[in-house]
């Protein structure tokens, strides 16, 4: 299975054939005000969770699930090259904690405290025994002075007896400045926790989490949340249903709003996401099946982009970056996409 590993602890059945932005002086963006999908080539194939995209030093970076944290990047968000991998071998800690898991799933990047924060998991398929990590570096380009991943260890675990589970993690920062690590799959849902800006960690002394959003009817397949705040809302945007099934993947992206980060979540019906609603954002359509692994960034200019994976199914169920730009209607609530045919 090559070692790859997805969100939600779904290993890849077969191999391809071929966090929000914050605008620091080596975090900004390029002003990209297109309406309609990217067109995405090059290095495009075999991405799952892609974080959101972050510009550093004349380059866009992404990363995505694999081994050791692939990384790719691009000039112009359309074409894409990888370039190498965050680790030359997993840390440590991820080994003796979880010997089976031979992958990193579902990395988010985000830029704070001078720093930018890499937050991943490490798991085993079907299992809640998990746990999410922390690397930061001072750049993301390799050619500069002081890149270096440095292993920051765990943040979050979970543990069999736990009805969460901590992996998908994702960084929010509310309209105070204050981070928040968002994260969770499957079980009782979706989480939230306070990060202490200084550690980059959560204080989980009181083991206090707040819960944001779950299926409270079977199947109970949530994961994969994000969270941005834009004019008085904070979006969670999250995916539904099954992922990793090639062609056949019913995954779809669903968002709710909160006028505070730690909910309560509604969708555009007033559907609390706490009692399974959601309104569908991107869901599967001719070609492109499965759309899910979602993250959220914008750019200088003010456009949104949702940047996930889609199964190809005219390549076999191929997993492959997508980059859509996000319209908002006049209620605030983005306009649903579906991917081009």
């Amino acid at each position: 299975m090559g070692g790859f590993f997805f969100r939600g602890g779904r290993p890849l059945p077969w191999l391809a054939a071929a966090s929000f932005l914050v605008l620091a002086s080596c975090a900004s963006m390029g002003g990209a005000a297109a309406v309609r999908p990217l067109r995405t080539d090059g290095a495009v194939l075999d991405v799952h969770d892609p974080s959101a995209i972050v510009r550093c030093g004349g380059f866009y970076y992404l990363y995505s699930t694999g081994a050791n944290i692939p990384i790719r990047r691009s000039v112009d968000l359309r074409s894409w090259e990888q370039i190498g991998n965050v680790f030359t071998m997993p840390p440590i800690w991820t080994v003796t904690d979880i010997p089976a898991a031979d992958g990193a799933w579902a990395p988010d990047i985000s830029f704070f405290e001078g720093r930018y924060h890499l937050y991943y998991a490490v798991s085993t398929f079907g299992s809640n025994r998990s746990e999410i990590g922390l690397a930061t570096n001072l750049t993301l380009d390799p050619a500069a002075p002081g890149y270096d991943w440095v292993d920051e260890g765990k943040v979050v675990e979970s543990f069999p007896d736990d009805d969460w589970n901590a992996i998908d993690p994702s960084l929010a920062m509310d309209a105070d400045g204050q981070p928040w690590l968002v994260f969770g799959s499957y079980w009782s849902g979706i989480k939230l926790a306070r990060v202490e800006a200084g550690t980059g960690k959560p204080d989980l002394r009181n083991g206090r989490l707040e819960s944001l959003a779950k299926r409270p009817d079977p199947p109970d397949a949530i994961e994969a949340p994000f969270i941005v705040y834009r004019e008085g809302y904070y979006y969670l945007f999250a995916s539904y249903d099954f992922c990793c099934r090639g062609a056949d993947s019913t995954y779809n992206v669903r968002v709710g709003r909160s006028r505070a980060i730690a909910g309560p979540y509604e969708d555009r019906a007033g559907v609390s996401m706490l009692d399974g609603g959601g309104t569908v954002l991107v869901e599967g359509r001719g070609r492109w099946r499965g759309p899910g692994g979602e993250s959220v960034f914008r750019s200088v200019d003010g456009t949104w982009f949702l940047v996930y994976h889609s199964y190809d199914g005219e390549l076999g169920g191929a997993p492959t970056l997508k980059i859509n730009p996000i319209k908002w209607d006049g209620a605030g609530w983005p306009i649903r996409e579906t991917p081009e045919n």
